[in-house]
């Protein structure tokens, strides 16, 4: 790893003041690096260009706001997706706000993805997975989103073959039609096993633990059939929508 800032900063004091200078130049360029996450040149190029390099999770929700925008309107199945990945990495309130700002960047469009998502190509797999859910989430993939998804995949070295045949794990099943989030209040609840009366902090443990149990990820490497991951995909789904509706019906956060 090189860190750009630190280079400059101690080339800065050699020439100023010998090597004490290059010392503090160096110590105060790693500062800037390390605030601004300046991993490479590439990283401050395009932070002097004006766009922010998407890096480690950050790079993620970047992807999953672009996702969500892409089909013109962010909805609100998008975001409780966008919550519900935050839960699934465990993201404490700090991480949990700079997801929150690269899902809001994301949207803009403004982020050049294509050179980060060359240098995680060890994480091509699980970024993958993500936009497919998040894709899925409305129970139809949008061309934008297709397209977007293929051209990712391409970026962190898979044929199109193959992502296509990631994205059927998350596709739902032909025979049943997803919940819908307009659909009945009284069935949002029993889904999740909760009252019409229930404390917001009960029907959000509630949300948790179904979705701990029954989400796909657990599946992934362990042997379950593509049809199995359906299923649990399907499942999640239906959750994270009457979990949507309980929320608005309630008027929660």
């Amino acid at each position: 790893m090189l860190w750009p800032v630190t280079v400059l900063g101690a080339a800065a004091g050699w020439a100023l003041a010998s090597i004490p200078g290059a010392l503090l130049g160096g110590l105060l360029g790693q500062v800037l690096d390390r605030r601004l996450r300046l991993h490479d040149w590439h990283a401050l190029r395009e932070r002097l260009g004006g766009r922010h390099a998407a890096i480690d999770d950050e790079l993620l929700f970047v992807m999953l706001g672009r996702l969500a925008k892409s089909g013109g309107r962010v909805v609100p199945s998008h975001i409780q997706q966008a919550r519900s990945e935050m839960q699934r990495m465990g993201l404490d309130d700090v991480a949990q706000r700079r997801a929150i700002d690269a899902f809001a960047r994301g949207k803009t469009g403004r982020d050049n993805l294509r050179a980060p998502l060359q240098r995680q190509r060890e994480r091509a797999e699980a970024l993958l997975r993500a936009c497919w859910r998040m894709a899925w989430v409305d129970g139809r993939v949008a061309p934008s989103e297709h397209e977007l998804i293929r051209l990712w995949g391409k970026w962190l070295g898979w044929d199109a073959a193959r992502v296509e045949r990631l994205g059927e794990e998350y596709a739902p099943k032909r025979s049943q039609q997803p919940t819908s989030a307009g659909g009945s209040y009284q069935e949002a609840l029993r889904l999740l096993g909760v009252t019409a009366d229930a404390e917001p902090e009960v029907i959000k443990r509630a949300y948790r633990r179904l979705l701990s149990r029954h989400h796909p990820d657990k599946l992934v490497g362990s042997g379950a059939s593509p049809e199995r991951i359906r299923e649990a995909t399907e499942i999640t789904r239906q959750l994270q929508q009457a979990y949507a509706l309980i929320r608005q019906r309630r008027g929660l956060r």
